[in-house]
């Protein structure tokens, strides 16, 4: 019986100790990576504004073959959207074009149903490094509840390599052309 006790108290404990760890990890988290990519400003601006072309880089849209996608409006202007439904790895949503300051940034609202329900603020910039070197980068900015926020202590780890895959294959797409 003492061994069982022992379990459940170092269960209680962790648990505990989780919940702690939770309560002062801040909720906010912040994620950008970014990358040169040898074509000019205006040519990289031109296929990152266009959402359908995320099928091509975006690992996340990737991850099931078999995503469902439905675009609505006009794409490459604002209030342009694609919803997905896809595997577990996929999940469910949708992502909007909030802004579009044409050739400098991308505002992209990204809600989330499933796995779970939360919404973030994604951005792209791009900014000229040379007369054919454009700098893209990419930023995730959000917030996940009380306890969900201890995850932002593994967060830029989980994304940010996503996030660098992701333009990474920009890159050598518009290399590539």
């Amino acid at each position: 019986m003492t061994i069982l006790f022992s379990i459940l108290l170092f269960l209680a404990v962790l648990i505990g100790f989780f919940l702690f760890l939770a309560l002062i990890i801040k909720k906010e988290y912040s994620i950008e990576r970014d990358i040169t990519i040898n074509k000019p400003k205006e040519e990289v601006f031109d296929y990152i504004k266009i959402m359908r072309n995320q099928e091509m880089y975006n690992v996340w849209v990737m991850k099931d073959p078999n995503v469902k996608l439905v675009y609505t409006g006009t794409d490459g202007t604002e209030g342009f959207t694609c919803a997905w439904e896809g595997n577990k790895q996929a999940g469910k949503g949708e992502q909007e074009f909030k802004k579009i300051e044409d050739g400098n940034s991308l505002n992209i609202e990204l809600r989330f149903e499933k796995p779970f329900e939360s919404t973030s603020q994604t951005y792209l910039f791009t900014k000229a490094v040379g007369a054919n070197q454009t700098n893209l980068k990419w930023q995730m900015i959000g917030k996940n509840k009380f306890p969900m926020n201890l995850m932002n202590i593994i967060i830029d780890g989980l994304l940010g390599k996503d996030l660098a895959k992701s333009l990474e294959n920009v890159k050598q797409i518009l290399e590539r052309n």
